[in-house]
């Protein structure tokens, strides 16, 4: 929403020449400004100026849903933008204003987590492979943060959120933490040759949509693929020799060990297509998720981007303890962890095959997740 708060014209000048939020931005401005001369070594004081107060957020949701009419550009902005996407799913139940409000929040809480854990140091949802890369004692990390603090007031930033999101973004980069941007846009590069093929598959031919590997992270640092991945791929090009599906998804990030340069789908593609022989127009690249919920999570988005038939069962194909982990464990873990079930189990073929299908809730944003929201 934030992206399109800037980029769609009608809506950057309503926001831009609003008294209300302007004046929000020029105090947000202003206590940034005091921060870089005062904060010198202390990260919390920078940090605490550049995030958004729970007033803060809540006075500029006020004055959203002031702003807000049905025919306006924030009404076609939710409308024509915010519900297809199915970015905030969770909130379309409800009235239009209520959606653009809540889309706020969450994106506001979004910012704020990122700046919590990649400049204050707080623990992630998974702090073995998402922890910040910095010291908190480091006075180096001290003297960069209050350089971002300054570097996000400069250039074109005019709207109420620029500062504190320009702020959240330059902390992932400094951790070197932009996983959620690999490979993108992987419509036009990694998964062309898939999305070619997609419009001209004729689904009544296969049983299942996709073949689905989750990866699997090596713990070794200069180990491009485990032989987990490689079993897994191996187990689902069977599947796909035998006609199961017409596309392979092979997901997973950088995640394993900590800091990985090496992306778990793209070093199963390789694998793939170097050593087994499956076509490129045939795998799918999810290259984001960091754990199995956001495997499966992560497959409905893009089969719902692709324009793929998400109502068609899949099979998940992988080695029995996390094939038994997906049907047994991982529902339940995936409703508390990101507030929904992305998919629902259908039958069990094997100890290393199972049905699933997925849910267009997936394409809800998760917040506290920066390296795969």
């Amino acid at each position: 929403m934030l992206t399109l708060f800037q980029q769609l014209p009608g809506l950057r000048k309503i926001l831009s020449t609003d008294t209300a939020l302007n004046n929000i931005y020029k105090s947000k401005t202003a206590q940034v400004n005091e921060a870089v001369k005062t904060c010198k070594t202390d990260i919390s004081c920078s940090a605490k100026a550049l995030k958004f107060t729970n007033e803060e957020i809540a006075d500029i949701g006020n004055r959203l849903a002031l702003l807000y009419a049905e025919n306006n550009p924030l009404g076609n902005l939710v409308k024509n933008h915010l519900i297809p996407s199915g970015c905030y799913a969770m909130f379309a139940k409800g009235q239009h204003k209520t959606l653009l409000v809540k889309a706020w929040e969450q994106d506001a809480n979004a910012i704020n987590y990122a700046i919590g854990v990649y400049v204050e140091g707080n623990k992630p949802n998974y702090p073995k492979i998402d922890s910040i890369s910095f010291s908190l004692k480091d006075k180096a990390f001290a003297e960069l943060v209050s350089a971002s603090a300054w570097l996000a007031l400069q250039g074109n930033t005019k709207l109420f959120f620029e500062p504190t999101m320009l702020f959240a973004l330059e902390a992932l980069e400094l951790n070197e933490r932009n996983e959620a941007a690999d490979y993108e846009p992987m419509a036009k590069g990694v998964n062309l040759a898939a999305i070619n093929q997609i419009k001209k598959t004729d689904w009544k031919k296969y049983p299942y949509s996709v073949i689905l590997v989750p990866g699997a992270g090596p713990e070794e640092k200069d180990v491009a693929l485990s032989a987990g991945g490689m079993i897994r791929c191996r187990l689902a090009a069977i599947q796909y020799k035998k006609g199961m599906a017409p596309f392979i998804v092979v997901s997973g990030g950088r995640v394993h060990p900590y800091k990985t340069k090496f992306s778990e789908a793209y070093e199963m593609k390789k694998f793939l297509m170097e050593v087994l022989q499956i076509p490129e127009n045939a795998i799918i690249m999810e290259p984001h998720a960091r754990h199995t919920t956001t495997n499966l999570r992560n497959c409905a988005r893009l089969m719902f981007r692709y324009g793929m038939p998400v109502d068609k069962p899949g099979l998940a194909c992988t080695v029995k303890s996390q094939s038994y982990n997906i049907t047994n464990l991982l529902p339940e873990r995936c409703k508390k962890e990101l507030g929904y079930y992305p998919y629902k189990n259908g039958k069990r073929l094997s100890d290393t095959e199972s049905e699933f299908y997925l849910n267009t809730a997936s394409l809800q944003i998760d917040f506290d997740e920066p390296l795969d929201p």
